[in-house]
């Protein structure tokens, strides 16, 4: 199920409008399974979180430029600006949409882990 939902993330982020060509959108992390986990196993996950926020939010500051543009062409009454606008708007709540998921997803293992390791 896990698989599922980082693909389905990863096709979303890779769908990428021609508007923002030169930006990449990072991979989404494979994270620890909480309950079989190792502590290291579970701080190796964390970094892997923090690096993907990390280049997520360079992401989404390579679209900001695009977006903003589009929605200047919009304002300017641009013919068919406002479907490059939209599309802009969709690619980058896309990206905030797989910080949320992978933050959301890593959040589970960690109460996973803790359930399966009591002090």
């Amino acid at each position: 199920m896990q698989f599922i939902k980082y693909t389905a993330i990863a096709l979303a982020l890779g769908a990428a409008p021609a508007f923002a060509a030169e930006c990449t959108a990072p991979a989404s992390p494979t994270l620890p399974d909480g309950a079989s986990s190792s502590m290291d196993d579970m701080l190796s996950g964390q970094q892997a979180v923090k690096a993907f926020q990390a280049a997520n939010l360079e992401y989404m500051k390579c679209l900001e430029p695009s977006l903003a543009e589009a929605e200047a062409a919009v304002k300017a009454g641009d013919e068919g600006a406002e479907a490059r606008y939209q599309q802009a708007q969709e690619t980058y709540n896309a990206a905030v949409s797989a910080e949320e998921s992978v933050a959301g997803q890593f959040n589970t293992e960690i109460r996973e882990y803790k359930a399966a390791n009591p002090k």
